[in-house]
């Protein structure tokens, strides 16, 4: 099977169950192509745990759920050594990080130390339990979810860690029509765990390989790092885009290229992934926040300011 019969097989499939949101879900892809992660932002609901778990399900990945509570420990995330009395030896007992596709619910609702646990996960692709490191299954991407409406009880999560994510996303409530095609799909039966595998994790592995290749000229390049110098640069941030960023801005908009059947980035790729990618990195100043500027117009202003590469 093609590549490109893989993409549309897998759109189609997410969207079997997942009603409508192509943007978000086209978002998704990038991400599992680049391998980043992702933060789903959103209100309790509208589909989070249905879309990784029929994300999982179409590329035979295996899933895991944790939710994520005050008394989370490092331990049910990454895993724990426990002792063995017949071999008089430590065993590794895996936590729920040994999952290629893992939901994080609620991850501003659970201790820094626990959150710590999970984002070494995502960046060393291992975890380390007394001593000894056990890699994580491939490919492995996390959907971690926050509640953007409640704030009591909650530990945000500081830049260097939201700096972790490749992407922020927000689904948001459907369209009038989308709900109705949902409400109607529910009634048939069409859940996740009716969803048939269109590939598998070996497939997905070769995309990312591929998607790594996507040639970037040296002009395109360029207006990468017109722009994360602008958001450096603009008095109306306080904090710029990192380095870590503009990686993750190149691997981005390589996958979003694969996914539009390109082998080369166009500035039109940069542009569909620069808001998600860069916004939640970006801290405003104390001036522009009482003048009640947004981060995302701020950022508009700087993307239109730069000249766009023939």
């Amino acid at each position: 099977m093609g590549e490109s019969t893989i993409i549309r097989s897998l759109r189609e499939s997410i969207h079997q169950v997942f009603v409508g949101k192509e943007d978000v879900v086209e978002n998704l892809l990038v991400c599992l192509l680049a391998g980043g992660h992702v933060l789903l932002e959103d209100v309790p609901g509208v589909g989070k745990t249905t879309l990784a778990g029929v994300l999982a399900k179409s590329i035979s990945c295996s899933f895991g759920r944790i939710q994520f509570t005050p008394d989370t420990l490092p331990g049910d995330v990454a895993g724990v050594s426990v002792y063995n009395m017949k071999s008089g030896e430590f065993t590794y007992r895996a936590g729920a990080v040994m999952n290629q596709i893992l939901l994080a619910d609620e991850i501003n609702r659970t201790s820094p130390k626990t959150q710590s646990s999970l984002l070494e996960a995502m960046a060393e692709g291992q975890v380390t339990v007394d001593g000894v490191a056990h890699p994580l299954p491939r490919p492995f991407l996390v959907l971690a979810t926050q509640n953007p409406i409640e704030f009591l009880g909650t530990y945000p999560l500081p830049e260097a860690q939201l700096d972790r994510f490749m992407m922020r996303l927000s689904i948001g409530y459907p369209g009038r029509e989308e709900e109705l095609r949902m409400a109607s799909q529910f009634l048939e039966g069409r859940t996740p765990d009716r969803v048939r595998p269109v590939c598998q994790a070996e497939d997905i592995i070769a995309l990312q390989k591929q998607a790594a290749g996507v040639l970037i000229q040296a002009t395109v390049l360029g207006y990468i790092e017109d722009i994360v110098l602008g958001t450096r640069e603009d008095p109306g941030f306080l904090l710029g885009a990192s380095p870590r960023a503009l990686l993750a801005l190149l691997r981005a908009a390589q996958a979003r290229a694969l996914l539009q059947e390109r082998d080369f980035v166009k500035p039109d790729d940069v542009k569909a992934v620069v808001m998600p990618v860069l916004l939640h990195r970006l801290v405003l100043s104390s001036e522009a926040k009482l003048r009640r500027e947004t981060a995302e117009d701020l950022l508009d202003d700087v993307i239109h300011k730069i000249k766009i590469p023939m």
